[in-house]
């Protein structure tokens, strides 16, 4: 555990360890957003984070330099953080656990991390992903998952994943928790592939409230929801002003209502033109443009 650097081992009760990480894991940044949430909203402290030295490409994913006072340089490296939050009222604790998916050394990255929730005495391992999908934005957020045992896919109402292909650094987390027979829950949440480009905090929101839960606690969600809200407002403007998106999204909203509750099929775009000139489309719009 000597990668595991602590500020303050916390004392917790019955904690839950809940990760998410930027990267191919984070379609719109919905994981990263809903953890970052979690962390304010519980007054979470940074209790300690991850050596990144053996576990990152610094060509890919560069330290930063800040100024200290004015005058003396300060190297930040991309070391995934460690917060604990006591939240009263409610039966458990929670760790987080959040940074950008490691370049290198995934098995032992995922060894560290589950040694980590050991060492804690974590009762469950909760990722967070966010996937593309060939889902309308006007529909409700799909979130689709797998659980470590029947009574945990019931409890959070999962639609289970029927993905199979490449995966990240939460799939491979996911499948070291069963090897070191940890309960754990894995989340996606479905992004609309058309707009990829543009973070989703409507999807953000919906692993909100399955963290929710899961877990048994209450967050503070009320700037997410209003985020999600102006998303869905601002994305429908866009759509509504091009016919050809609009037809897009609308063969996508009958195909939803077709399937109802089958899970939604991953999508890995390849020059997709309308998706294209629909991302460009909003950025030429701003995200303060008032909708016709």
């Amino acid at each position: 555990m000597d990668a595991v650097r602590w500020r303050e081992r916390p004392e917790l009760r019955d904690p839950v360890l809940v990760c998410a990480f930027k990267g191919w894991n984070d379609a719109g940044e919905a994981a990263t957003a809903a953890v970052s949430l979690l962390v304010g909203s519980t007054d979470a402290e940074l209790v300690g984070d991850i050596d990144p030295e053996e576990f990152f490409d610094y060509t890919a994913v560069r330290p930063t330099i800040r100024l200290s006072e004015g005058l003396s340089k300060v190297i930040e490296w991309p070391a995934p953080t460690i917060h604990a939050a006591r939240i009263a009222g409610a039966d458990h604790d929670l760790v987080i656990v959040q940074g950008t998916e490691p370049s290198f050394r995934w098995r032992a990255f995922c060894d560290l991390v589950t040694g980590l929730a050991r060492d804690l005495d974590v009762r469950m391992v909760v990722t967070l992903g966010a996937l593309l999908a060939d889902v309308p934005h006007t529909r409700p957020t799909a979130v689709t998952g797998l659980a470590s045992d029947q009574t945990l896919v019931r409890q959070v109402g999962l639609e289970r994943s029927n993905y199979e292909g490449p995966t990240g650094i939460v799939g491979v987390l996911h499948a070291a928790c069963a090897r070191a027979s940890l309960p754990s829950v894995s989340l996606w949440a479905s992004v609309p592939h058309y707009i990829a480009a543009a973070p989703n905090p409507k999807a953000a929101l919906e692993l909100v409230r399955r963290v929710e839960g899961l877990v048994g606690v209450a967050v503070d969600a009320a700037e997410l929801e209003q985020a999600s809200e102006d998303y869905e407002r601002q994305v429908s403007a866009a759509v509504a002003s091009d016919p050809d998106v609009r037809a897009f999204v609308e063969q996508l909203e009958e195909t939803a209502d077709e399937l109802g509750d089958e899970p939604p099929t991953p999508h890995i775009p390849s020059g997709d033109k309308i998706a294209h000139d629909f991302q460009r489309y909003l950025r030429q719009r701003g995200p303060d443009e008032e909708s016709s």
